[in-house]
C-alpha cells in the first residue's frame, strides 16, 4: 500500500520542467547569481525575457530547465513578484557561503536530497529514491511502475512521451555512462554533478540500471542528521523514530541515501554528536530507537557541521 507524500489527498504528480535535460555544473550558480544582482523590484520576466538567452549563456529550453533545477533544488523560491534566493540557497552560495561553488561531496548530497525529497517537483526522483524496492531497473520497468502510479491515484493523465522523457533524464541525472554509445557523447549528454554521487550504475545487462546500496563514506553524518530532521517533521510522529523506519520508509534518509539496515545503525550511533544534541540514540532491549531530546538546533547549525570547517566569514546565528 502506497504510502507519504504520494498517497496525500489532493496531490498530483509533477513529471515535467526539465525539458529532458538533467542538472549540470555551474547551473544552480548561474541562477543564484541572476537573481542575487536583479536590481529592479520584480524580477518575474528573469527566466522568460529574450535577454536571458544571452545572460545565462544557452538556449531558451535550457534557462527553463535551470529554472526547474534550482527549484527543485531548495536554492530558490517563488513568490508574488517573481523568484527570490531561499535561506538555503545564500547559506550555501551567499558571500562566505558554506561552498559557494557546490564543490565538496556535502554539497552534492543536499541537492540529491533537497531534489529527491522533493515529490512537487521531482516526482520521479522521489518514486524511484523514495518509494522503489527493487535495486535493479531499466527505463521501460520505471516507466511502468509511474504509468500505473498515475493510473492508481487517478491523477491527471499524463503523456506517455511526457513520462518517458521524465524518466530518460532522470537516469542520466544520475548513472555515469548512461549514454548507449561513444557517438551519443555530445554537450547534451554530459554527466551531470550528481553522478558524481555513484548512486546509480549501469549493471551487466545491457540497458539496465542498479541503486548501489551501503555505506556513503562522503556523506557527512550533518547532513544525514540535517536530512532526518527534515523527514522527521514531515512524518509528524512522536518523540521517537525507529531504526526500520529511518532505513526503509518512503522518503526516510535510507532510501534516498540509498544506505542499508547496517550504515543506518552505524550513522545513527553517533547521532547526539552529529546533531548536536537534537537526538539521542537508545538501543536496549532489542528495541534501537532515535529520541527526540527537546533540545532546539537550527537547521544552518545542523548544516554547518555538515559543511567543517566553516568558511571564517559565515556566521550562523
Amino acid at each position: 500500500m502506497l504510502r507519504g507524500p504520494l498517497a496525500l489527498p489532493g496531490f498530483r504528480g509533477q513529471f515535467s520542467g526539465h525539458e529532458t535535460f538533467p542538472l549540470r555544473y555551474g547551473w544552480l550558480n548561474k541562477v543564484f547569481d541572476a537573481i542575487s544582482n536583479w536590481k529592479a523590484k520584480r524580477n518575474d520576466s528573469l527566466f522568460s525575457r529574450d535577454q536571458a538567452i544571452a545572460d545565462f549563456g544557452v538556449g531558451k529550453n535550457m534557462v527553463s530547465s535551470m529554472k526547474h533545477w534550482a527549484l527543485a533544488a531548495g536554492i530558490i523560491e517563488e513568490f508574488e513578484d517573481g523568484y527570490r534566493a531561499t535561506r538555503l540557497g545564500t547559506l550555501l552560495m551567499g558571500d562566505g557561503g558554506f561552498d559557494r561553488y557546490l564543490e565538496s561531496p556535502a554539497a552534492l548530497w543536499l541537492i540529491h536530497w533537497n531534489i529527491a525529497s522533493n515529490p512537487n517537483r521531482a516526482t520521479t526522483w522521489y518514486w524511484a529514491f523514495g518509494c522503489c524496492s527493487s535495486l535493479v531497473f531499466d527505463q521501460d520497468r520505471l516507466l511502468v511502475e509511474l504509468t500505473q502510479l498515475c493510473k492508481d491515484q487517478e491523477w491527471k493523465p499524463v503523456a506517455l512521451t511526457t513520462l518517458k522523457r521524465d524518466v530518460e533524464c532522470f537516469i542520466k541525472t544520475y548513472a555515469m555512462g548512461a549514454r548507449r554509445s561513444s557517438s551519443d557523447i555530445t554537450e547534451d549528454s554530459l554527466e551531470s554533478p550528481l553522478a558524481e554521487l555513484a548512486l546509480i550504475k549501469p549493471s551487466g545487462l545491457r540497458g539496465t540500471f542498479q541503486f548501489q546500496r551501503g555505506p556513503k563514506p562522503s556523506l557527512p553524518d550533518g547532513l544525514f542528521a540535517y536530512a532526518l530532521d527534515e523527514f522527521w517533521q514531515a512524518q509528524r510522529t512522536a518523540n521517537t523514530l525507529s531504526v526500520e523506519a529511518i532505513t526503509y520508509e518512503p522518503g526516510s534518509p535510507g532510501r534516498v541515501f540509498k544506505l542499508d539496515e547496517d550504515a543506518v545503525t552505524e550513522r545513527l550511533a553517533g547521532i547526539s554528536e552529529a546533531s548536536g544534541g537534537l537526538f539521542d540514540w537508545t538501543d536496549t532491549a532489542g528495541l534501537s530507537q532515535v529520541l527526540r531530546t527537546g533540545k532546539k538546533v537550527k537547521k544552518e547549525k545542523l548544516l554547518q557541521r555538515a559543511f567543517q570547517p566553516t568558511p571564517p566569514m559565515m556566521k550562523v546565528a
